[in-house]
């Protein structure tokens, strides 16, 4: 039987786990709810001895910038698949342009994720590199619901963004495709602004005013989103893994997600 080993099971992973176990694989994982803790190294390095596929979702340490997995297993690594998901981050501020997997990496905000994608490619990763990710629990519909939502006066700023079943639909496509990077993003690219109006039509409320960034005063990680701007073409996926986006646009995946709850 195919061994799925998977770093991290958070809010992404668990529904790639929960599509991989549909399928018919045995999956083992770090994290919450996983069966391995990350520190028992005889246990993991076993579980990665017994993996033909693997994947990371760990993002970089927060202080010291450096990739927990690499840095305690990285030596380990020897399956014959391996994925790390990404962030389109590393691509930086790119004013607004579209983006795709040549464009050069590690100018941005995010240097420690650039290195860490870097290094993954460098062992031959597939490298999901994924922009906000949203979905059922937590989407523009929580955040208008709870009277968290923002609509912040930037014109011209402009977000990728991709549904979080897309993203499992992404990485199991790729299992019997070509390594490399791939961004993972839905086609219509737009401002937060649209989301939120979206969710409000969608809800029958009324938007929340417009404002300043700075008067919405956001905590720090808000904020640096709104510090880039970028579109995010997501072609070689569709070409090389034969991948199609369920939900192609924000509408669809809203609609979608208030239909599960009605």
């Amino acid at each position: 039987m195919a061994q799925f080993l998977i770093f991290g099971l958070g809010y992404t992973a668990k529904r790639l786990a929960a599509r991989l176990q549909a399928a018919g694989w045995s999956v083992e994982a770090t994290g919450q709810e996983g069966n391995l803790d990350f520190e028992d190294q005889d246990a993991v390095r076993a579980a990665i001895a017994r993996a033909s596929h693997i994947l990371s979702s760990v993002p970089p340490d927060r202080g010291s910038g450096a990739d927990p997995v690499l840095e305690l297993y990285g030596d380990a690594l020897g399956s014959e698949w391996l994925g790390y998901l990404s962030s389109t981050g590393v691509y930086g501020d790119c004013r607004g342009a579209w983006v795709d997997e040549s464009a050069p990496v590690g100018h941005g905000r995010r240097l420690a994720r650039a290195e860490a994608d870097h290094r993954w490619m460098e062992l031959g990763a597939h490298v999901f590199r994924l922009p906000g990710i949203y979905g059922p629990g937590r989407s523009a519909l929580e955040r208008v619901r709870e009277g968290k939502a923002h609509r912040i006066d930037l014109p011209g700023q402009v977000f990728s963004r991709v549904h979080v079943e897309d993203i499992a639909g992404g990485v199991l496509a790729a299992l019997d495709k070509p390594r490399g990077a791939y961004n993972l993003a839905d086609d219509v690219p737009c401002s937060q602004n649209q989301v939120i109006e979206e969710a409000c039509r969608l809800l029958g409320l009324e938007p929340p005013s417009l404002e300043t960034l700075e008067a919405a005063n956001l905590p720090p990680a808000a904020r640096g989103f709104y510090a880039e701007n970028r579109r995010v073409a997501n072609g070689k996926a569709k070409r090389v893994l034969g991948w199609t986006p369920t939900y192609p646009d924000y509408r669809s995946g809203l609609r979608a997600l208030l239909k599960s709850r009605t």
